[in-house]
This record gives C-alpha cells, structure tokens and sequence, in this order.
C-alpha cells in the first residue's frame, strides 16, 4: 500500500516538472509570433507609405512653361497672332519677357504697330509701363510715334506711369506734339493724366517744341491752338530763358504768333 501511495507521487511529480518545462517554450513561441506579426504589419504601412509619397509626388505639376524662354517675342516679331494667342494661354508663362535690348512683347507689337497683337497683349496683362535700355515703354513710344489705336487702348485698359520719362526726360505728350501726331495730342489732353506743362531736361514743353523744333507748318499751327485750349501754360520758359512766343517771333512763324497772342 505504502510502495503504491509513493509511486502514484513519484509519477505526479514527474509530470508537474514535464508540464513546467513545457510552458517557457509556449510563452516564446507566442512572443515570436507577436513579434513577426508586428515586423509584418510595419513592413506594410512603411510600404504603404512610400507608395502614397510616390503618388502624391507624380500628381504634382512640372513647373517649367509649355513654351521654351524667347518663344512670345519671336511670335511677336512674326506677327503670328495665333502663336501668341496660344503662349499666352499658358499662365505660367512671362508675358514682359525682354529680348537684348530690353524691349519686351508689347514693345516690339507697338514698335511694328501690330495693333491686334499689342490688344492680345494688354489684355493678358502686359505692362505697357515697362521701359528698355533707352527709356522707352510701350505707352511712352506709342505716344510718341504716333501709334493712336494702340495708345487708345492702353488708355483705356491701364494706368500710364506719368513719373517715368523718355530718355530725354519727356512724358508722352511733348514728342507727340514735336512730331506732328495731333491725334495723339488730343487723345492724352482729353484722357487727362499726361501733364500738358511738364518740362524735359531742356526745359521744354509740348508747346515750345511744337513751335521750336518744327517748321510752322498747318499741323503745327493746329497743335499749337489744341495745347493752348487745353490750358498749356505759354509762359513757361526752357532752359535758355525763351517762351514759346519767343521762339514763333524769331522764327517768323505769324499764324503761330497770332494764335499765341489770342490766348
């Protein structure tokens, strides 16, 4: 009875130590399972994520322009409207690109009078006030030159900058009237911004350039009258002390002379 009671305890006890050595390994073999299961799950999300930074970066746009640099002035200088058109479309393109002489799309367009290009343009945003190596803008040199369908435009769509000057220190209005252009004359005294008395580096006005620097012919006599209507001040003297009616007196100009004398 006793040699069975100690062998039933010898085979309990054996089997506690069997079952003891057993449970070490379980807990581990757990933990490894834990563990490649997490080495998994980052190994996805870190994959995941790449992709996601793939894709997002293939969505974002090249921020080059369609068009290579210089490509607006050369369709300017063809006067291919249609090119122009379509550069323009592209927004991220820069409409006062400037060639080597510093004249920019609208320039050149108002230099060539390519009237519908220049609207193009100035409706897209070109800056009429941008000036090239020898001072001239797009405004300043249709004032100047004559080009009064472009200049009505740019009065209509922007802002003329009347505190920059020609090379000769002039606003748009006094090369207007040296030159003879009168309608460019009375298109800038009726839109009212260009200084009708402004003085250049020699004290000049429109009006003492209408009658100095030209012929006295009718044209002159013309813008003479339209400068002294719009209240041009005929007291103004340049440089060299003379007046406008100095200058129509030492040069024989009568009609100018009697025009001077009625206002």
């Amino acid at each position: 009875m006793t040699k069975m009671f100690f062998q039933k305890i010898s085979v309990l006890f054996l089997t506690l130590i069997l079952f003891s050595a057993c449970q070490p390994k379980t807990a581990d073999t757990k933990q490894q399972v834990k563990e490649s299961t997490s080495m998994t799950t980052e190994k996805s999300s870190t994959s995941q994520s790449k992709e996601s930074e793939a894709t997002s970066m293939s969505s974002v746009e090249p921020a080059n322009p369609s068009f290579p640099e210089g490509s607006l002035i050369q369709a300017v200088t063809n006067n291919d409207a249609t090119k122009v058109g379509t550069i323009l479309q592209d927004k991220n393109y820069l409409i006062d690109e400037v060639n080597d002489k510093g004249e920019t799309p609208l320039l050149i367009a108002t230099h060539e009078n390519f009237v519908d290009i220049a609207k193009q343009l100035i409706d897209a945003g070109a800056d009429i006030n941008v000036q090239d190596q020898i001072s001239d803008s797009s405004y300043l040199y249709a004032g100047a030159q004559g080009k009064t369908e472009i200049l009505a435009y740019m009065l209509d769509k922007q802002v003329p900058d009347q505190q920059k000057v020609n090379r000769f220190g002039g606003n748009a209005l006094i090369p207007a009237a040296e030159k003879g252009h009168l309608d460019n004359v009375k298109l800038l005294l009726k839109d009212g911004r260009s200084d009708i008395d402004h003085q250049n580096n020699y004290g000049y006005t429109a009006l003492i350039e209408a009658v100095a620097l030209r012929d006295g012919s009718e044209i002159y006599q013309q813008i003479v009258k339209v400068l002294l209507e719009g209240g041009a001040d005929k007291t103004l003297k340049d440089n060299t002390g003379r007046t406008a009616e100095d200058y129509a007196r030492s040069l024989g100009y009568t009609e100018m002379l009697n025009t001077l004398h009625s206002y």
